[in-house]
């Protein structure tokens, strides 16, 4: 760990640096074409990946196209729709009542504070960062998901297990303007090259900057970010 705050914002800022040559251009992989779309979605992604909830939103929404209808539809339909996601029980009823939320309380539109978002059903700080910051732009925190977390911690970014107190020290590191690049960066770095059982450490484009390297790195860091990138699949911006 690094001996002072400054010390740990030098990391921090070359962390930033370097993530941001290997991953320029973040995002999110959960697909969406609405506020409401995206925050449905990250509400199920909750213990599951990105992939699986893409194939099951399309049908959830075909069926259930706007707050209204998701809010009236029967509980036993929506959890056969999201059984494939993981606790679907909970997540059907979560996103129904959610929805219900958005039209009793926001004539069915997504609120655009915080503390707006966090009042609704099934609604916790990362999914309303996830959805302020991808879906209107805004920064009102940043997203602590489980790849956040892992990698903030073997970076020693963050000592702590609470995502909330990790998002505070994590916005205390990273500029403003620059909250919601640096999860989405961190989260896909976490995603495909610092993995949970086996991060590959050599090939890692912050490896000096890491305290839980296992391997030395491979070439120049330069070289490193370049390989990254190409891990990293493509995708379009949302509709």
């Amino acid at each position: 760990m690094p001996r002072s705050t400054a010390a740990l914002r030098r990391r921090a800022d070359e962390v930033r640096a370097r993530l941001s040559t290997a991953i320029p251009q973040p995002h999110l992989e959960l697909d969406f074409r609405s506020p409401w779309q995206l925050l449905i979605a990250t509400i199920l992604s909750a213990q599951a990946n990105d992939e699986l909830i893409n194939r099951v939103t399309p049908e959830l929404f075909r069926r259930y196209p706007a707050p209204a209808a998701l809010a009236r539809a029967p509980q036993e339909t929506v959890e056969q729709l999201v059984k494939s996601t993981g606790f679907f029980r909970n997540k059907a009823k979560a996103i129904r009542e959610c929805s219900r939320a958005l039209v009793e309380r926001h004539g069915g539109e997504v609120p655009r504070t915080i503390e707006e978002m966090i009042e609704l059903p099934g609604v916790a700080r990362k999914t309303a960062n996830v959805v302020l910051g991808n879906a209107y732009g805004i920064e009102a925190g940043l997203f602590v998901d489980t790849h956040v977390l892992r990698v903030s911690q073997r970076l020693g970014l963050a000592t702590q297990t609470d995502p909330v107190k990790v998002e505070a020290n994590l916005c205390g590191l990273f500029p403003m303007g620059e909250w919601n690049r640096s999860a989405l960066r961190l989260q896909l770095h976490g995603r495909y090259l610092c993995t949970a059982r086996a991060p590959d450490c050599a090939a890692c484009p912050v490896n000096e900057q890491c305290p839980s390297r296992e391997a030395k790195p491979k070439g120049s860091w330069k070289e490193r970010a370049k390989g990254e990138a190409g891990r990293i699949p493509r995708r379009e911006a949302p509709g």
